[in-house]
């Protein structure tokens, strides 16, 4: 499931300007700065949204070992293998990232969207969004990108909108810790 907190260009006076950062491929050297930045994130965007319990003291171990796994995990076939699009302001200051997961039908799956609280609604998670697609059509040509979004986070639902992502689907996700919940399916056909 992919989650946005980035709208457009409003965020807070301390935030980068999109034109000054950096996309660069992650790799397990940063899978614990990209861990803190997703539960970070979870905390702000799905308060009030999931359980607190959800959301409580483990989250960052929990996401540590996702991380620690997604990245030194052999997929195979390079056709195959995910993508960690980094978004870092200069001097190598992550402020959000991308995680793009190859689907064998055919689609990429956006699978998260991130961008480091406080900084939100400054372009970040537009420059990401733009590197996802780029990335997919580049590297699987004539490949739909796909994201699901939790339906009750109403500001990644409107940025998605605003980006031209068009609603394929309604469905429910398994949230960890969270049980079933309600989610929407945004694909780009042409990214």
């Amino acid at each position: 499931m992919t989650d946005s907190s980035a709208t457009s260009r409003s965020g807070p006076p301390d935030a980068p300007d999109p034109a000054d950062l950096s996309i660069r491929l992650g790799g397990p050297a940063d899978a614990a700065v990209v861990a803190r930045l997703h539960a970070e994130s979870w905390r702000t965007a799905y308060a009030g949204i999931v359980p607190a319990a959800a959301l409580a003291d483990g989250l960052f171990e929990q996401r540590g070992e996702l991380w620690e796994l997604r990245l030194t995990v052999d997929y195979g076939e390079p056709a195959a293998t995910p993508a960690l699009l980094l978004a870092e302001r200069a001097g190598g200051d992550l402020v959000g990232f991308g995680y793009l997961v190859p689907e064998p039908d055919g689609p990429v799956l956006l699978d998260n969207l991130h961008v480091r609280p406080g900084l939100t609604g400054a372009g970040i998670g537009a420059v990401l969004l733009d590197a996802a697609r780029a990335w997919t059509a580049r590297t699987h040509p004539g490949a739909p990108l796909r994201l699901e979004v939790l339906r009750d986070n109403h500001r990644a639902v409107a940025f998605y909108e605003r980006c031209g992502g068009e609603r394929t689907r309604e469905g429910w996700t398994d949230f960890p810790g969270a049980g079933e919940l309600p989610e929407y399916e945004y694909t780009w056909a042409r990214p």
